[in-house]
């Protein structure tokens, strides 16, 4: 799902999106959070952007070769 630069940027649900699930989270004004209707998670936007760090290192390496394994 691809989103234009105008506007306000659409987070995924970082538990969704681990499993391969594209699911928008919705904003809850309020309580200033963050919360997936599909899987029950709920967090601010700074545990968000905490897991997808987290998920980008688990496949840093997948477009590049590894010929040599160091000891």
């Amino acid at each position: 799902m691809s989103q234009g630069k105008k506007g306000k940027l659409n987070y995924r649900c970082p538990c969704c999106f681990n499993r391969d699930i594209d699911i928008d989270l919705f904003f809850d004004e309020d309580k200033k959070e963050y919360y997936c209707l599909r899987c029950n998670y709920v967090g601010t936007e700074e545990d968000i952007l905490r897991r997808y760090e987290e998920h980008k290192s688990k496949y840093k390496l997948m477009s590049s070769r590894i010929d040599k394994f160091e000891d």
